[in-house]
């Protein structure tokens, strides 16, 4: 880390970002100061030496480097050029890096409205898991010049283990949206399958430690295969059904902005709807199974 001791900040501290958090608290060797909408996970990161707020304005006027961790484009519009967002506070932000899973469209014209305001936007959002995050280990697909990924990598580096420059502003969020929609698509042929082979006498367990021994093994078949769709277990704060739904559509926009025809993610993407329709809506998101077990009813 560098001598002088740049502030930093950090907006958000849910499942993943109070993790994330933690970590560059515990690892950058700066001051950060942090808020969230909820007060219980500030005191959390405060007790570890964060420096906790009451506001986006007070995190504004302390830190240079701010870091956002928040459910969509959405909140990060309003956090930045909002009322009491970084923009209105006029304080010593020069940099913003949303680590969130944002629109690519409006990730790019956000910054050019920061821009105007002399800051910098970095889109750098985060792929692997809730336990990734807390171990620091988490693959961090970042858009950004050279130059500005060279002085945010050492802070993304306390938070993941991957870090790595995609291209211009937006293209992080290309390359994680990507991600996740492989991600889901393989979770919905590995769903298909354990149905099946259930349904032909295989025990579900047995079965997904047969592929992952074989060409078919994969993280998404160790992780939420074997951890979630094998024993039925989809509980809520993890990654839930109207999450990937988000994610999946972030994907079939940027499919038809290009003129490809996504049929193989449509088909995830109608699942997932289903399942938010039959009522699974908090619940780790491989919990389309049950669609798939009682033949999309």
């Amino acid at each position: 880390m560098s001598e002088t001791k740049t502030p930093l900040g950090f907006i958000g501290l849910g499942v993943m970002g109070e993790p994330m958090c933690a970590n560059l608290v515990r690892r950058s060797g700066h001051p950060v100061y942090v808020t969230d909408i909820s007060p219980e996970p500030v005191a959390r990161i405060g007790e570890l030496g964060a420096h906790a707020c009451a506001s986006v304005v007070e995190v504004a006027q302390s830190a240079e480097i701010v870091f956002l961790s928040l459910p969509s484009i959405v909140q990060v519009e309003q956090v930045c050029t909002g009322p009491g967002g970084l923009v209105e506070a006029a304080g010593r932000v020069r940099i913003v890096v949303d680590m969130s899973t944002s629109d690519v469209t409006r990730t790019r014209q956000l910054a050019e409205v920061l821009r105007g305001h002399g800051i910098v936007l970095i889109d750098a959002p985060v792929a692997r898991m809730r336990e990734a995050a807390r171990l620091g280990t988490l693959m961090i697909t970042v858009g950004a010049t050279r130059e500005d990924y060279d002085t945010v990598l050492p802070y993304l580096s306390c938070m993941g283990s991957d870090v790595l420059l995609c291209g211009g502003i937006g293209n992080g969020q290309v390359v994680k949206i990507m991600n996740n929609m492989v991600v889901f698509m393989t979770v919905h042929a590995l769903a298909e399958a354990v149905t099946i082979g259930r349904s032909a006498g295989v025990d579900g367990t047995l079965l997904l430690d047969a592929l992952s021994k074989g060409s078919a093994d994969s993280f998404v078949l160790r992780n939420p295969g074997q951890k979630a769709l094998a024993p039925s277990h989809f509980p809520e704060k993890t990654f839930p059904t109207e999450y990937a739904i988000k994610d999946i559509l972030l994907a079939l926009e940027l499919a038809s902005q290009g003129d490809v025809d996504a049929r193989a993610a449509k088909l995830t993407h109608d699942l997932l709807e289903r399942t938010r329709a039959a009522g699974y809506v908090k619940e780790y998101y491989p919990v389309m199974v049950k669609l798939i077990e009682r033949g999309y009813a």
